[in-house]
Parts: C-alpha cells; structure tokens; sequence
C-alpha cells in the first residue's frame, strides 16, 4: 500500500487496484491560513496578465515558448511578484456526526480546524483553511473542491490584508477543483497560467501556500517528476515536487521559474519528505470554462473497463510492447460497444493522442463532451484500425476504476491443473473456480472463475482440459477471467 497525504478533511486513501474501469472521464491539496498572513505591497498587474485577464477564463494567459531554465534567477524577487496572486481561503460549515475520520494514506491538506464536539462544550459549526490564486481582476480564484465542500460561509483574504465573502461559481470534485467569485472585487493582480504539458522535469518551481496556518509561505524545488498516478481518482497525473508542501497548502500555486502557475498544490506523501504533489495546470484549463458558465463539469464516457498491460499479458496477446489500455468489459449498449469495440482489444489511441499508460485512457476521453464523437485506435489480433464512437454522458456517481480486488478464502480443491500453477473446481452457473493458487507469481486468485483460454469459452472442466492439451511448456496463457462482478484478463505462464 502507498501512503500519501492528500487534503480532503484529512482523510487518508489508500492505494488501488491497477485494474481502471472507464466509464470514463480528483483529488487535491489544501493549503494556507488566513489569520497570519504577512502583509505585502500590491504588485501592479503586467500587461500581459491585463490583456490575458481581458479575455475569457477558457483561454486565460496562454503561455510562453518553454525554453531554458537560466543558470541563476531572484528566488526573492519572483516571491515577491507573485505572493500578492495567492489568496488565503476559510470556511465554516455547521458540524456534523460524520466528521472525525481516520487519516488516509493518502491525504488532502486540509489546514487546522475547528468546531466539532469537543469533551466539554458541544460547537455548532467548525472551519476549515485553505489557499488560491487569482485568475481575473474582478475576483475569480481558483482552489481545490474539497476545500469549499459543503461551507455554508467562505471568506477570502489577500496578501494586502483585505477580505471579501466568495461565492462557490463552480466545483468539480473528480479533479478537486473549484472556481470562486469574490463579491464586490476589483483591479485585481491576476496570475498567469502556464503550460504543465510544456513543463520539464527538473526545473524549478516555487510553491507558495500557507502551511499550519502559519501565513503566507514560500518553498523552492524542482519537478521531480510527471504523470505521475498515486491512485487518488481516474484522472491521476500528477506533478510531483520535492518544493515542501505541508497541510494548509491545499488549492496553492504552483508557479515556475517565469512566474506562470503551472500546477495547483494538492497532496503529500505521508512520513516521506520532499514528496508532493500538485493538479497540472492543463488539467484546470480543459475544465475552466464549465466551470464558470455551467457551475460543473460535464464529460463524455466510452463505457468501458479497461486494465493496464503486463509483460505476460502482452507476450499472451502478441503484442509488441505493454503500451495502451485492455479493454476487459463492455457496458452492453454503451459508446464502446456501439462503435465495435470489443473486449480483448487494445486501445492504443484516442484522437490521434498515444496511449503510452492505460491510466491516460480516461483523461484523454474526458476532455471530449457528451455527444462529441472520437477516433479510437485499435489493435485486435495485433492488427491497428480505428473506429468513431460517439460518446454518452459521464454521470456524476459512476464510478471510474474498478473496486480493489482482495482474494477470497481458498476452500478444498477439487481438481489440480498443475500446468497453470492453480487448483480448480466446477464453477457454479458455468466455467471453472480457481480454488487454490499453488503458484505465488499467479496473476490469478482464489475465488476467480475462468471462462475463456485464448478465446477458447470454458463452459466446464472438460473443456480447459481440451484446451490445456494444446498448452506448450513455457508459453503464456491468456484467460478471461470473472472477479466478482468484474471481467478482466490475467496471463498466466505454462508450466512442464
């Protein structure tokens, strides 16, 4: 199991299956206080951030050509310009029963809070801390979802002290992003937002929030690394940072050596320093729109469940790498199946895009509204073709990734097919239970039923005897597999 901290009410995620399920289409940090903010003189908005901040929220502050990191920049001086961007965001919300949840591994920053029950006095309402940045002179702030989740009351604070009540405009709790409106706000220093796509792996970035309610904070690091998946949501991909990031840091900036916020700050690993993590850029930008004219996100789903690609998996299926998304169950009826997809192919592009990592599968159809018709790439029997599918509507509870799967007890087995490493019996309503694992390296568990060899369907017992026959020592099987009520694919070597 991972352990990371992310900032949802400081609740801890734990790590999930490698198995995604697309029906396709977040998870963040929350950082900053606002009660300690240190008072900073107002930075005159650039003309590029007036004329950018002029147009509309979709195409905001389109970035400059990536080029070299100078050998040596003013840490202080772009700490300067751009602390007066970053607001301080608290929030009250009348206490419930629920609140008081064990810590996930990995953990949203929420800051302190307070309210709740206590020992000796009963509290009526508690509140939370967190942090944003300015993306319109007219009070448009950017932040994580969470952190206004369910606020009956939201109050921003600037950099130069003043404070204005915000109205939630827009939440998408898939990425953890929400876009707030401050009331009465004006001539506004506004935050340019970079390019993450262009964004490079050990450059610089300066990650400002305010951690533990201590204030505005400044802290420099370099990108660690890109797309990175920590098991957070379906849209994982995430930058990580060795820039500190602490609980208060949740909805922060994370800006580059120009200036440009090319991340949102959103999740730390638990009792690991120098490990944090932060919602690209692009990712907000894709959504930004919505946001602001529909106050949610609207996506399109292929309708589908898909699953990474192993070496076994991709030797069993005569591919030439591990590269795309398995496509292991279809929604009868749904996008995928109208446009003839079918399970056991791989899906190894969308409009033209790679498909490197299946977890890019559904970020990269999600940017595509209802309706919107894609080109999906396909390789069924090693062969590439591409089919049109026209998308149905993601809805608000469908649950992108399958639910982790735990093997069951092992019970008596029955029969032994010592080849497979793997000791089966007759499975009720047809095809063959895996009763016992012998072979530790199996991708197979207890409690799987098969019910297809190499396209050959298993109805019983007789039948994977008849298609085991045909096994050659030392090949790679490749069954179809039922998991309670998930179908996936598992490769499985044959032994002598």
């Amino acid at each position: 199991m991972k352990s990371v901290r992310m900032s949802k009410h400081a609740h801890e995620l734990s790590s999930r299956s490698v198995i995604s399920a697309l029906l396709v289409t977040g998870a963040l940090a929350l950082p900053g206080c606002g009660h300690e903010a240190h008072a900073t003189p107002p930075v005159q908005t650039t003309q590029q951030d007036a004329a950018a901040a002029a147009a509309p929220l979709a195409t905001v502050n389109a970035p400059p050509p990536a080029g070299p990191v100078p050998a040596t920049f003013d840490v202080a001086q772009l700490a300067e310009r751009v602390t007066p961007l970053v607001v301080n965001i608290t929030t009250t919300q009348k206490a419930s029963a629920e609140s008081g949840q064990a810590l996930d591994p990995f953990d949203f920053f929420h800051g302190p809070r307070g309210g709740g029950r206590g020992p000796e006095r009963p509290q009526s309402s508690r509140s939370a801390l967190g942090t944003g940045f300015i993306i319109a002179p007219d009070g448009y702030v950017i932040t994580n979802a969470h952190v206004v989740e369910s606020a009956d009351q939201v109050k921003v604070r600037l950099a130069d002290e003043r404070e204005f009540a915000a109205d939630v405009v827009g939440r998408d709790p898939k990425l953890d992003l929400a876009l707030l409106k401050l009331r009465g706000a004006k001539d506004l220093p506004v935050a340019a937002l970079g390019s993450s796509e262009q964004l490079r792996v050990g450059e610089h970035v300066l990650a400002v929030g305010n951690p533990f309610g201590l204030g505005h904070t400044v802290t420099l690091g370099i990108v660690s690394a890109k797309a990175r998946s920590i098991g957070a949501g379906p849209y994982d991909d995430f930058i990580q940072t060795d820039a500190s990031i602490n609980p208060g840091n949740s909805g922060g900036p994370l800006f580059n050596w120009r200036g440009d916020v090319i991340g949102i700050n959103t999740a730390i690993r638990a009792g690991a320093n120098g490990i944090g993590f932060a919602i690209p850029i692009d990712a907000l930008k894709d959504i930004l729109p919505q946001l602001r004219e529909k106050g949610h996100v609207e996506r399109g789903k292929l309708g589908l469940l898909f699953q990474p690609i192993t070496g076994d998996l991709a030797r069993a299926l005569g591919l030439p790498s591990s590269k795309g998304a398995l496509v292991a169950e279809l929604q009868p009826g749904g996008s995928a199946d109208r446009a003839g997809i079918k399970a056991g192919d791989v899906i190894v592009a969308v409009n033209g895009t790679t498909i490197n990592h299946a977890e890019e599968l559904p970020r990269n159809v999600a940017r595509n509204a209802p309706g919107a018709q894609i080109k999906v790439t396909v390789l069924r029997s090693g062969k590439p073709f591409d089919v049109t599918a026209k998308l149905d509507a993601l809805e608000e509870d469908d649950d992108e990734r399958a639910p982790s799967l735990r093997p069951q007890a092992p019970s008596s087995s029955k029969k032994s097919a010592d080849k497979l490493g793997v000791q089966v019996s007759p499975a009720q309503g047809g095809g063959v239970r895996v009763e016992r694992i012998t072979d530790e390296a199996s991708e197979l568990q207890p409690g799987d039923v098969l019910v297809e060899l190499n396209g050959i369907k298993l109805p019983d017992m007789q039948a994977l005897e008849a298609a085991m026959a045909k096994l050659k020592p030392g090949s790679t099987a490749l069954f179809k597999v039922k998991r309670g009520r998930i179908t996936r694919f598992a490769a499985v070597t044959v032994g002598s």
